[in-house]
């Protein structure tokens, strides 16, 4: 389970991820910004930046060498929320040997030229820009006491994210949205809100991006579970439709029981 931006893993203490007692859920640490990758430029003042490696190479191999696994492909999944969402997405296909399952709750999963919304916010968060605390899953708009600090290039992680003269070429190879046939034979789940159809929420950015995704899947012709829970009207007690964990919380509890059934199959 990937947690958001600028979460931490001992924050996500949804009652969900904590029902079972048929699978074991691992939430490694993901920074604040990782975007679960590694970073083109590995000398900035952040130092080297290796999640991807550390999380596929490193944590998985660890989980199942020293817990009670079954280390196998149907019997693992990955999800995460938002920033973690993207990162979801992004490991299952890059690893589709390893991931049974994948599911999306807010997530980052469209980073095209199409989403230069999606795309500005993740630069924010690399730059330190106000954008990405406003943006951010916290709801707040500090930027004296930023969790993004110190700001780097806005080129360092994927390299220049402008979509000019082919520039952009790593954010598409690192782009969900693009590479939605890699994940042909595993379990895809999507779950997003409206965010109130203000553009002011978060929310409503991913929200395109989810709805892209589903068309693309869609022209591929390839199954999936989409709930597109709007304004949060009858989707738990706490959901607004908003980026937040109202919504996140209801969202896990749809998908925690889904997974134990796609396993137990």
């Amino acid at each position: 389970f990937l947690h958001g931006s600028p979460d931490d893993p001992v924050d996500q203490t949804y009652p969900a991820l904590s029902m079972s007692d048929r699978m074991i859920t691992v939430i490694p640490d993901g920074g604040a910004r990782s975007w679960y990758a590694n970073w083109l430029n590995q000398k900035t003042v952040l130092g080297a930046q290796n999640w991807e490696t550390f999380h596929l190479e490193q944590v998985v191999p660890f989980v199942d060498a020293n817990l009670r696994t079954l280390a196998t492909k149907k019997s693992r999944a990955v999800a995460g929320i938002s920033m973690g969402g993207f990162g979801a997405f992004h490991y299952a296909q890059a690893r589709p040997d390893l991931f049974g399952q994948t599911a999306s709750l807010s997530g980052d999963i469209d980073l095209s030229a199409n989403s230069m919304d999606l795309r500005m916010a993740v630069v924010a968060s690399v730059t330190d820009a106000l954008g990405a605390v406003c943006a951010s899953s916290s709801g707040t708009c500090d930027p004296e006491n930023s969790p993004y600090k110190p700001g780097v290039d806005s080129d360092a992680l994927f390299g220049s994210p402008y979509p000019v003269f082919n520039v952009d070429w790593r954010w598409n190879q690192v782009d969900p949205s693009q590479h939605m046939d890699r994940l042909r034979g595993i379990g895809i789940s999507i779950y997003t809100g409206d965010g109130g159809g203000s553009p002011l929420n978060p929310e409503f950015w991913v929200s395109g991006a989810s709805k892209n995704v589903k068309a693309r899947l869609d022209a591929l012709g390839m199954p999936y579970y989409f709930v597109n829970y709007g304004d949060g009207s009858g989707w738990g007690t706490r959901c607004d439709g908003g980026h937040n964990a109202g919504c996140w919380t209801q969202s896990l509890l749809d998908l925690i029981p889904r997974l134990e059934r796609a396993f137990a199959a």
